[in-house]
């Protein structure tokens, strides 16, 4: 009967190392997905998670039509992240602003590439608590496009928005977070650019 109860937890024992290690599969493959393949991560916190990104233009004439409630200000918070793939240094140049709601805001962040050679970044945004992103419009933005940034260079980014006035009353405040990821595609495409462009020896 002892046998029969060794044999049984050995093979307990096993099965939970199958498991084990299938799960450590898992997590490096959503990693590795997270790390160089930023549409993969956004399809996947989307669509399983339930995280929105936004990533458009608002609509001019929606955001002109806001009346400013100018009793009421909300704190949006701001964020920069950069991938452990970019040899960037991203952040805001400030932390916070508050805002009234209607009214058009802009607010700057400072990018530079500690690279020795040019890459083309991208950036994609999320807003915090999730709800709020439907009341979060972007007129202007640097996640729009692709960012190049040659060897050494700085530059400021602008993102001018507006909070709709109709954000619920209870949110007081959001957050605005940037990650920056190497496009690597476009960046090859401009590596090889460059070097057609050099003068053959």
């Amino acid at each position: 009967m002892s046998n029969t109860n060794e044999s049984q937890s050995e093979s307990q024992k096993k099965n939970w190392r199958v498991i084990k290690i299938g799960l450590i599969v898992c997590v490096a493959s959503f990693l590795f997905g997270f790390r160089v393949m930023p549409p993969i991560y956004r399809i996947a916190c989307e669509h399983i998670f339930g995280i929105k990104f936004e990533n458009k233009v608002a609509d001019g004439a929606k955001v002109a039509g806001f009346a400013p409630d100018m009793e009421r200000t909300v704190e949006v918070q701001f964020v920069g992240n950069v991938n452990s793939a970019l040899s960037w240094k991203f952040a805001p140049e400030v932390f916070s602003v508050k805002v009234h709601p209607g009214v058009l805001t802009e607010a700057w962040f400072d990018a530079s590439n500690l690279a020795p050679e040019a890459i083309v970044g991208n950036a994609v945004p999320s807003i915090a608590p999730n709800r709020a992103s439907l009341y979060f419009n972007k007129t202007e933005c640097f996640c729009f496009t692709e960012q190049m940034l040659k060897a050494g260079e700085s530059r400021r980014m602008p993102v001018r928005f507006v909070v709709d006035p109709k954000l619920p009353a209870d949110i007081k405040q959001l957050t605005l977070s940037y990650t920056f990821y190497n496009n690597e595609l476009a960046t090859k495409r401009l590596a090889a650019q460059e070097a057609s462009t050099q003068p053959k020896s």
